[in-house]
C-alpha cells in the first residue's frame, strides 16, 4: 500500500513539473524569416505570435562577405593545398598512362564476363540443369540472377569506359 502511494505521489510530482516547464518557456516571436522570444522587440517590429508545435532553428555557419564585397569570383579551378608535393609532367603522364592500363584490363575483363553471361543467359532461356528439370522455381531464380548479373556487368563497363574519357 505504502509503495502504491508513493509511486502515486511521485508521478504526480513529475506531471506538476512538466507542466511548470512548459508553462515556464517563454512566447515565441515570428517576425519574417527570423524568430525570437525578446516581447518588447517582437512589439517594435510588428512580429506575430507563434502558437503550438514547436520551433527549431538551425544556426548557419557565417557568411564571409569580404571577397562579395571587393567584387571578386570564387576560383572556377580547384587548386592544390599550400605543402602539397608538386609532380612534374612526365611523372603524371606515366600516372595517367598507368592509370589507362589498369582501365583497359578492367574492361577486358568485365567485356569477357559480359560475353560470358551472356552466352550462359542465351536470350531469357538458359540451359536447364538435371535438378532444375524438377525445380521450376530454382530454373526461374537462375535466370532472373543471371539477368542482374549482366546488368551489373554493363553498367560496371559503362562505368570504366566513363572514367576512361575522363583521362583523356
Amino acid at each position: 500500500m505504502k509503495k502504491t502511494r508513493f509511486i502515486l505521489r511521485s508521478g504526480l510530482l513529475c506531471a506538476i513539473l512538466a507542466a511548470h516547464a512548459a508553462w515556464a518557456q517563454d512566447r515565441i516571436y515570428r517576425c519574417g524569416n527570423e524568430y525570437t522570444n525578446n516581447a518588447t522587440q517582437a512589439r517594435e517590429r510588428g512580429c506575430k505570435a507563434v502558437d503550438g508545435g514547436n520551433i527549431t532553428v538551425v544556426q548557419s555557419p557565417p557568411r564571409n562577405n569580404a571577397g562579395a564585397a571587393a567584387g571578386s569570383k570564387p576560383a572556377a579551378t580547384a587548386t592544390s593545398p599550400a605543402g602539397a608535393p608538386k609532380v612534374d609532367n612526365s611523372a603524371q603522364r606515366a600516372r595517367d598512362a598507368d592509370a589507362r592500363a589498369i582501365f583497359e584490363a578492367e574492361l577486358r575483363k568485365a567485356q569477357t564476363r559480359l560475353a560470358d553471361l551472356q552466352k550462359e543467359y542465351n536470350n531469357g532461356s538458359p540451359e536447364k540443369t538435371a535438378l532444375e528439370m524438377r525445380n521450376v522455381q530454382g530454373y526461374a531464380e537462375r535466370t532472373a540472377e543471371l539477368k542482374a548479373n549482366i546488368a551489373r556487368v554493363e553498367s560496371d563497363i559503362a562505368s570504366i569506359q566513363r572514367e576512361m574519357g575522363r583521362l583523356k
